[in-house]
């Protein structure tokens, strides 16, 4: 079944049908992780977020070239392109060396999204490895005009850009309310025409250890330079979609706007998409905020404010609950309920292998079955609305448990079709499974193989009317987390 995607564009602040500039193949660009520290629950939702599209498009049978960067050039303190480089920072610190850091902590990103089952993307870029290339867009933007050179460093002049261009199309903040703002901010920043004005390259400061040689200065590149060279590099002068966080509309993804028609002379994205924000307690989730929890701390349950471990898949679940754009505001209580969620998904998927099939279905399931497909379709089709995708896996996982206890009908080819559907969006869209990276494990199988021996011997105990026996097993199992139900076909169990 032919279907059309509908995807909220920032830039144009609606809903449009996804056309691709080149038919079956999609050029996406989101932004990574700035390489200083551990993964927190605010890194793991735009991975997340932009890992069920980069799955859904492929689904759709379109060929993704996914570019997701990894900035171990760590950018500046705060916009005012003052203070120290963050990575440079945790090095000082460290005693370390600044790609020590980086490398340190790109393996732990990368680890935590492999638990989270976020698929890799297509290509990694690292910043570092693209001085050259982010060196070429400022000379670009120097020679036609919108740039100026100043005590080493090079900055983007707002002000001449907005002449031809208009500066804040995608924040829609004007360039006065961003001067106005700037003047409270960015007072004593001598080196600018306007203090509005950012850093394209920096000359570095004689303490600075991250640092290359340049026309204009020994130093490193600007913040924004990067994502626009790297997604050029990859994805050529135009691509499809480029993603990431709320809290990179302004100032980043607004800058990268402005490089790419200051150095080419048009826009090189044509739907801009960002998820919103983790909260706690209202506030946004974040470093600069201190008030994170990273996802170790959530896997190993070891922070004040969790009252126990989460699963790596639990938290997939409490994301995906949400719809990307909205805000999702944590406690553990909302974990322990997206616990409870997920658990639900996976149990249905395990009971329908115990589902008795008849020569015909009911008509009610019928018409379930058949409907199901699209009413999942229609809801991933609709800028990814993943809550009503589960709330529909809820409901089939409400007819299994009917046709498990025989209160309907169903015949082998609708239960094929339902086990297929509900593996396709619970498993391969959505990425949710017992164990993250497939179905199965070697230690889902060996428990499996352990409660099949346990369930055998409360039968056989039940069988000789040992109570007692049985009690004890089903007790014992109770107080381990393990539910053991009995059914006309024999005793289950599940988690």
């Amino acid at each position: 079944m032919e279907q059309t995607l509908l995807i909220y564009n920032t830039l144009t602040r609606q809903k449009e049908a996804f056309k691709p500039i080149n038919p079956g193949h999609v050029g996406m660009y989101v932004c990574g992780p700035t390489v200083y520290g551990d993964a927190h629950l605010g890194h793991a939702r735009p991975a997340i977020t932009f890992d069920i599209l980069f799955r859904y498009l492929q689904h759709l049978g379109y060929k993704v070239r996914y570019v997701r960067n990894i900035t171990d050039v760590g950018h500046l303190e705060h916009d005012a392109d003052e203070g120290e480089d963050k990575i440079a920072k945790k090095a000082r610190l460290e005693q370390l060396e600044p790609m020590e850091i980086a490398q340190y902590y790109t393996r732990r990103f990368n680890s935590a999204m492999e638990k989270l089952n976020v698929l890799p993307p297509s290509i990694e870029p690292h910043a570092t490895g693209h001085i050259i290339e982010q060196q070429q867009l400022v000379q670009q933007i120097l020679d036609n005009g919108y740039a100026y050179v100043s005590n080493g460093s090079v900055y983007f002049d707002i002000e001449k850009y907005n002449k031809d261009y208009k500066y804040g199309i995608l924040s829609g903040r004007t360039l006065e309310n961003i001067k106005d703002a700037s003047r409270d901010t960015l007072a004593g920043v001598g080196e600018k025409k306007n203090q509005a004005d950012f850093a394209l390259w920096k000359k570095a400061q004689p303490e600075h250890i991250m640092r290359w040689p340049s026309p204009w200065s020994d130093g490193f590149p600007g913040w924004h330079c990067e994502c626009t060279a790297m997604g050029r590099k990859y994805l050529g002068d135009e691509f499809d979609i480029h993603g990431g966080g709320m809290d990179l509309v302004f100032p980043h993804h607004e800058c990268e706007i402005a490089q790419a028609q200051a150095s080419m002379g048009h826009q090189a994205v044509r739907y801009w998409m960002h998820n919103n924000m983790i909260t706690i307690n209202g506030q946004k989730m974040g470093k600069s905020y201190n008030n994170f929890i990273t996802l170790d701390q959530f896997f190993k349950g070891e922070h004040e404010l969790l009252t126990k471990p989460f699963s790596p898949m639990t938290i997939r679940f409490f994301i995906l609950s949400a719809h990307y754009r909205g805000t999702v505001d944590f406690s553990s209580e909302a974990l322990e309920a997206a616990e409870k969620g997920f658990a639900r998904l996976m149990q249905g998927l395990k009971d329908i292998k115990r589902i008795q099939t008849a020569k015909g279905s009911s008509p009610e399931i019928e018409k379930f079955v058949k409907e199901l497909p699209q009413k999942l379709y229609d809801a991933m089709n609709d800028d990814l609305q993943t809550p009503i995708v589960i709330s529909e896996l809820f409901e089939a996982c409400h007819q299994v448990n009917l046709l498990v206890d025989r209160k309907a009908k169903i015949s082998q080819a609708d239960l094929d079709k339902l086990a297929e559907t509900m593996r396709l969006f619970t498993v391969d869209i959505l990425g949710l499974t017992n164990q993250t990276g497939g179905d199965s494990s070697e230690k889902d199988k060996a428990l499996d193989k352990v409660m099949q021996m346990v369930l055998e011997m409360r039968a056989k105990a039940k069988a000789e009317k040992d109570w007692a026996t049985s009690d004890k097993i089903r007790d014992e199992l109770s107080a381990a987390g393990i539910i053991v139900k009995d059914t006309p076909d024999g005793s289950v169990w599940e988690m």
